[in-house]
């Protein structure tokens, strides 16, 4: 009870958690919520997933071949490089900012890491590992140029673009190129690895399942507990269900073709272990905070520099991981690196996906959903013979209407007051 003026009581005003609400009026309730942040313009996947289901009806209607097992399955391992890279940029983007370096970055490691077992003796793991952290020195260097001196990250990385190149061509020397093929390797066995078994795929897609379903039951028991409003176990059981089919469906998909390849598994795993980082951790919320605003970041006690110079070296040691996967892909290293193609992919796919180039909006979900955009494209157009500029341009096109969504969805959002 509280007091009005004159000393009368007045009722408290109680607020309903709008959840609560959306509950108790059932699959209404979920349709009309899920309606009016589509109209506030909180869109989320919704866009890029219809975008790959046309994208896949196309190709499917021009050549039958394309949803074909074999072919759905070596999609699923081209995406590997280009993805971790992307992954890696969503860092980035999230605080407004640009990585230009990350192409020049991934082949520069990927020479190290060619260098590094055929010329200077140095066993695979080993190799690996040194391109891995040569890769999150430069993304250091990047980040201390950045939020210590205040240079722009545009120009900062544009200055690495043209640096990390030049140093991979010092890096191989006069041989210019050096081939990885080694059929028994831990390089080759990273994209050559399938296991033939059909109990893996769909082992691995009912643990996951499970995993998601004991999870989500863990947190819900938390919130009832403490008395936070939460999802009623009815959705968190659909939504499990929902989980198992699309991935039971994609056991059977690789199943069908060579089995379950192991570098989209290391993907994934990557994917949902820095999402788990981005949604879970404080530092994955410092990261947002730094992102939406960056002067109430500062005043809120964040260390902005830290933040800053972190998401610089997440981007450069993705980069270098994304070159490892190149270079277990291609079996060689050339003075052309992984080309500077993949820098635009990498930042397409994470920007198709859903990241906002404007800060403060994305997870690592999106570079997964981005660069399955962009491959399907390529493998589809490379399927039906469609030449190599007809690619690069429908690419361009669908970023710029990612990014025009993404615009729409952010003035939309202020005008709901959402922003």
């Amino acid at each position: 009870m509280t007091a009005t003026r004159d000393g009368a009581p007045q009722p408290a005003v109680v607020v309903t958690d709008p959840r609560l609400v959306v509950q108790q009026r059932g699959l209404s309730g979920y349709l009309s919520e899920t309606w009016r942040r589509i109209r506030g313009g909180e869109l989320g996947s919704i866009p890029v997933v219809i975008g790959l289901i046309i994208i896949w009806a196309i190709f499917q209607t021009m050549n039958s071949g394309f949803l074909a097992p074999g072919y759905l399955s070596q999609i699923s391992v081209d995406i590997v490089a280009t993805g971790m890279m992307a992954t890696g940029i969503v860092f980035v983007l999230l605080l407004g900012e640009i990585d230009l370096s990350i192409g020049s970055v991934s082949g520069a490691c990927a020479a190290i890491l060619a260098v590094a077992n055929q010329r200077w003796g140095f066993s695979e793991w080993e190799s690996i590992l040194m391109a891995v952290v040569v890769g999150l020195a430069m993304g250091l260097i990047h980040g201390f140029f950045f939020a210590k001196i205040g240079v722009p990250a545009f120009i900062v990385t544009l200055a690495g673009l043209l640096g990390w190149l030049g140093f991979m061509l010092w890096v191989l020397g006069s041989t210019g190129s050096y081939n990885l093929s080694n059929t028994d390797g831990l390089i080759d066995r990273l994209t050559g690895t399938y296991f033939a078994e059909t109990f893996w795929a769909y082992g691995l897609a009912g643990v996951v399942t499970v995993g998601y379903l004991a999870v989500c039951l863990y947190g819900w028991r938390r919130r009832v507990k403490a008395g936070i409003p939460t999802r009623r176990p009815v959705e968190i059981i659909v939504r499990s269900v929902l989980l198992g089919v699309v991935l039971f469906g994609i056991a059977v998909v690789f199943n069908q073709a060579r089995g379950l390849p192991l570098a989209p598994v290391i993907f994934l795993v990557f994917v949902v272990g820095l999402d788990f980082v981005l949604r879970h951790t404080s530092y994955g919320r410092k990261v947002f905070a730094v992102g939406g605003n960056v002067e109430a970041a500062r005043r809120a006690g964040i260390n902005v520099t830290a933040i800053r110079i972190s998401v610089f070296a997440i981007s450069g040691t993705m980069a270098a991981i994304g070159g490892v996967f190149f270079a277990s892909v291609n079996q060689n290293i050339t003075k052309s690196g992984t080309g500077q193609d993949i820098l635009m992919d990498a930042i397409a796919a994470a920007v198709i996906g859903g990241t906002s180039l404007f800060g403060g909006r994305g997870s690592t979900y999106s570079a997964l959903l981005g660069v399955l955009v962009i491959q399907s494209i390529a493998a589809g157009m490379n399927l039906v013979g469609i030449t190599d500029y007809a690619q690069y341009m429908v690419t361009g096109v669908v970023l710029l209407a990612a990014v025009v969504i993404d615009s729409i969805s952010r003035r939309s959002q202020r005008a709901s007051g959402r922003a």
